[in-house]
């Protein structure tokens, strides 16, 4: 018992120390924040966040994980920031949907986060400026690209400032947490068709109704002992809700894909990725001899994705993501050499390319 006594006697001591550097670190950082406006330099600064984290990851000699490291600083530079200038950021709501999860890991939780209720409401509240930034889903590894997410940036002038790569789980969650009493299923589309599995076994018949994002469907559930919602951990706390089952995902490697939108992208990182979107001449080989550059100078596209114009009848728009910069030399050669190929081309930014 002495032995243990003396070894949380240790703990105690080393919390006192680590809490006086935390101090020690804000205090600098008041000081950044005073050179930064002496300047008119913008206070959040994406890049360098992401330069504090890998450089603690890679010289970090354990036993204390990575995981854990990339999360407790997060919440520092989150405190930190908030002490410089409090960020509001937007997401798609309510409160609870994987937008918010999202949002909350980028971010931390010393950011004020806005709930919206469409992703067209996340891009206006940044334009309009009631936002710093914004958090929208873009794409699903199994079930593809969200649509209305591409379609948004065809006339928007905001860039993508970051991505965040999230693990899904889907949960099957109500009031009561018994499989018996539900007589209906409310969740969102995307969800529906990543546990489509799951409720054809388990729920055959049951009325399966459709909500705009996840944390509605729980939103709703809240108030029906009779239903369930497919939704995430932050909305069974949110909610108050009960788990019934956990992880129902037909595939366990289900990852989404969200962006943060700003007014403006970061500088480079070493790590980066850029977007674009382009249309092409109606001509054969036109779309070949766009992509040709690209290959030339050994740029590696991520994903190309094709929509409508919706300006006239079968003209298409195409995403691109690739690795680099827009600053860098050979991106910036390709993207040159394939402007007289199209006939609109529009850069979405440039961004940290997440892990």
């Amino acid at each position: 018992m002495a032995e243990l006594t003396g070894l949380r006697s240790n703990i105690d001591k080393i919390d006192a120390e680590i809490l006086g550097l935390l101090n020690r670190r804000t205090n600098v950082v008041l000081k950044i924040k005073k050179a930064k406006n002496d300047k008119h330099l913008a206070i959040h600064s994406p890049e360098r966040e992401k330069e504090i984290l890998e450089r603690l990851q890679k010289v970090n000699q354990g036993p204390f994980p990575n995981d854990a490291l990339k999360a407790i600083y997060r919440e520092i530079l989150s405190a930190s920031l908030f002490l410089q200038q409090p960020l509001r950021i937007a997401y798609l709501g309510p409160s609870g949907t994987f937008t918010n999860l999202a949002a909350r890991q980028q971010f931390g939780v010393s950011a004020e986060y806005v709930p919206e209720s469409t992703i067209k409401a996340v891009f206006e509240a940044v334009e309009s400026g009631k936002s710093h930034y914004g958090v929208v889903p873009v794409e699903n590894s199994t079930e593809g690209v969200v649509n209305y997410t591409l379609d948004m940036f065809i006339d928007s002038e905001l860039k993508i400032a970051s991505e965040i790569m999230l693990k899904i789980s889907h949960n099957l969650l109500s009031k009561t947490g018994k499989r018996q009493d539900i007589k209906k299923i409310y969740t969102y589309s995307q969800a529906t068709a990543q546990c489509r599995g799951y409720l054809e076994k388990n729920f055959p018949g049951v009325p399966i109704i459709e909500e705009l994002t996840t944390a509605a469907a729980a939103r709703r559930v809240s108030k029906d002992p009779t239903a369930a919602a497919i939704a995430s951990e932050l909305a069974a706390s949110t909610y108050k809700l009960k788990f019934v089952e956990k992880d129902i995902e037909d595939y366990k490697y289900n990852y989404t894909r969200f962006l943060v939108i700003a007014k403006d992208s970061p500088q480079k990182t070493g790590k980066d990725k850029t977007s674009l979107m382009f249309s092409v001449k109606d001509k054969a080989g036109a779309l070949y001899l766009v992509l040709k550059p690209f290959a030339r100078h050994r740029i590696n596209l991520t994903k190309i994705e094709s929509r409508p114009s919706k300006r006239k009848a079968w003209e298409y728009i195409f995403f691109v993501d690739m690795e680099g910069h827009g600053d860098d030399h050979k991106v910036k050669k390709a993207i040159d050499e394939i402007k007289k190929e199209c006939l609109y081309l529009k850069m979405l930014g440039s961004y940290p390319s997440a892990d």
